[in-house]
Formats: structure tokens, C-alpha cells, sequence
């Protein structure tokens, strides 16, 4: 694990009279500071904060993410379907909430088969719409969720949805 960026930088706060060098002052200014500052010797303040980044780490490389564009592309042209990718928490209804995210995919619903994957829970769904359900039965579904949680267990998300879009697409009934 990374250890935590620690941001020290001098505050614009003074004290409120810098040329008294008068110790139990200090002192006691000290102990009325706010975790993280301290009252240096010309009065100003110095402040060490905990900062966190604006975006997570995010889980997938450029050239992944570009892997999985084509996936999505070349799966969509094959089966003649709509696919998406979820990858986030669930809830803890997560059937429900992968039908809701596959309803939002709007006029394409019925032709459209996501993938919601919820990494911290450990669960895969695939939600597919009535169309999409006749020329894509429950039993390829099953195969390409085992497909992708065998590289989500090796650690390697992108190669697992890789790998499930490829078996959605390949494996649908004319």
C-alpha cells in the first residue's frame, strides 16, 4: 500500500503578537492549535494536512482501456447487441440495481446486454434485455461470467471482461 502525501506548508495565520518570545505563551497557543500545526518561532503557523487525491487510482491502463473499447466494438458488431460495462459497488441488492443500470441504457434496453462487475462485493451480473435474452441463453452467460472471475481472481479485471465479452459475442444463437 502507498503510503498517505502529507501536504506541510506555511499558513498566513499569525500569531497575534510575533515578537514576544514569551514561552508559556507559546506553550499555550500550542495546546490550543488544531491537530497538524504548530507556532514557529517568527508566530506564523505552520500546518500539515492529509491530502487526498482528487480521483482515485483508477483500475485500468490507457492501453486497457482501449483493449476493452475494442472488445466492446467488436462484440457489439458481432452479436449484433448492444453491450455496456458496469464496474462499481452494487448495493446490496445487486440483481436490482444491474437491472436499473441496464434500464438506463434507454431505446437499446431490449437489445442490450451489460455487464456489471462490483469488485468489492465480488459479484458479477449480466443483465440482458428480452431481445438480446432470445439470442443469448442463460447457460453462455454462466460460461463468461466463470471466464471472467477466473482472471478476476489472477487479479486482472480488464483481462476478464475482455475475455467475457468476447464469449458473450461469440457464443449467441442466430
Amino acid at each position: 500500500m502507498k503510503p498517505a502525501e502529507v501536504l506541510v506548508a506555511t499558513g498566513n495565520k499569525q500569531h497575534r503578537d510575533p515578537a514576544r518570545r514569551d514561552h508559556s505563551q507559546r506553550d499555550e497557543d500550542q495546546q490550543q492549535s488544531a491537530p497538524g500545526e504548530a507556532i514557529v518561532g517568527t508566530g506564523r503557523i505552520s500546518a500539515a494536512r492529509m491530502v487526498t487525491p482528487v480521483l482515485p487510482t483508477l483500475p485500468f491502463t490507457r492501453s486497457q482501456l482501449a483493449t476493452l473499447d475494442d472488445e466492446l466494438v467488436r462484440a457489439s458488431r458481432s452479436a449484433r447487441l448492444h453491450f455496456g460495462v458496469y464496474l462499481g459497488d452494487l448495493g446490496s441488492d445487486t440483481r436490482g440495481r444491474a437491472e436499473v443500470l441496464h434500464d438506463s441504457m434507454g431505446n437499446w434496453a431490449d437489445n442490450a446486454v451489460l455487464v456489471a462487475v462490483s469488485p468489492g462485493q465480488r459479484v458479477v451480473e449480466v443483465v440482458t434485455g428480452c431481445k438480446a435474452a432470445n439470442r443469448l441463453p442463460d447457460r453462455r452467460c454462466k460460461l463468461a461470467v466463470e471466464s471472467m472471475i477466473s482472471s478476476f481472481k489472477a487479479g486482472d479485471l480488464a483481462a476478464g471482461l475482455a475475455s467475457g465479452l468476447r464469449i458473450l459475442a461469440d457464443h449467441r444463437s442466430s
